[in-house]
């Protein structure tokens, strides 16, 4: 677990390191989903998501010893970017072991950072497993996605900043994976206020946190076939999913083909390149998921590392 004040820490320590992503109303989203919306824009964080902040917060952590030996992690894409980005700006060796079918842009982005990549696999279990045999094999320091309470106090920090610019909030929605982000934000949000309500968005088709939840333990999905590939994880984590089931008061589900429209509307309507992990808090407001109406709602867009020639094929086919 982590508390209130581990978010305050990890916040005193990455903040000459991070952008404080703005908060933005949208006339257009509150009148189609009935509530009055905010878009906090993570998609314009350092590396394009919020795990910058997780991945600075783990390394500022270290000690010295431990970042001259480098960093390894697994990543579908942004966390590994963000983890290769962190480590430049340190200048500490990294090693990114991605899926098989990882995004070109988000591997070319992990590379153009100066990260050594290794593909494997399609899931996170395999990709995941593969990088703590080369933490292993060559003594560097394993950096976990998300299951790690140095990762979670930094995910948290996004929080804070909510309650800065919105203190009455009554709602955020928050997109779910791994679950680092949401048990961090969580956990600011319900330990600064007792009023405000956390959501997590899952697609339909990788639920693990929604029917975790419903379980009352972990389930670990399959096969998992989506195009929010950030949120392709087998399962929340050990450390993680404790604070969703204490903290969070429900997780919806959205399709493919809202996540995809509404990553089309966020481009067309409030001018922001936001990929489909991003997208699904505000798929989850403009299709009718949420169980509340006239709220002061925050959609937490995570990232905008956006593959642009999948995003050019969308386009045409909204055309037709």
């Amino acid at each position: 677990m982590i508390s209130l004040e581990d978010v305050k820490k990890a916040r005193e320590r990455i903040k000459d390191w991070i952008h404080e992503t703005p908060l933005f109303s949208s006339a257009t989203f509150s009148l189609w989903s009935g509530n009055e919306v905010y878009l906090k824009a993570e998609n314009l964080q350092k590396s394009g998501a919020f795990k910058f902040r997780g991945a600075m917060n783990f390394m500022l952590s270290m000690d010295e010893e431990e970042r001259k030996k480098g960093v390894v992690t697994g990543s579908s894409g942004n966390h590994g970017q963000a983890l290769a980005c962190a480590a430049k700006i340190l200048g500490v060796k990294a090693i990114v072991v991605v899926p098989e079918d990882a995004s070109t842009a988000k591997v070319a982005a992990i590379e153009g950072y100066g990260a050594l990549v290794e593909r494997c696999g399609c899931s996170s279990t395999e990709r995941i497993s593969r990088a703590m045999e080369i933490a292993e094999q060559r003594e560097m320091t394993f950096v976990p996605p998300f299951d790690h309470p140095w990762i979670m106090a930094g995910q948290g920090t996004t929080g804070l900043e909510i309650l800065d610019e919105l203190p009455d909030v009554d709602a955020v929605l928050v997109p779910c994976g791994g679950c680092g982000l949401i048990s961090g934000v969580a956990t600011a949000l319900k330990e600064s206020s007792k009023k405000v309500k956390v959501y997590g968005v899952e697609p339909e088709r990788s639920n693990s946190t929604y029917l975790s939840l419903k379980a009352g333990h972990i389930v670990e999905l399959k096969n998992i076939q989506t195009i929010a590939d950030g949120l392709r994880t087998a399962s929340p984590g050990k450390i993680t999913f404790p604070i969703v089931q204490k903290y969070v008061d429900d997780v919806l589900l959205v399709s493919e083909e809202e996540i995809k429209n509404t990553v089309l509307l966020l481009l067309e309507r409030a001018k922001l390149l936001v990929e489909p992990s991003g997208a699904v808090p505000v798929a989850a407001l403009l299709y009718g998921k949420v169980p509340f109406k006239a709220k002061k709602t925050v959609a937490l867009m995570s990232g905008g590392n956006v593959d642009l020639l999948t995003l050019s094929k969308w386009v045409e086919e909204s055309k037709a």
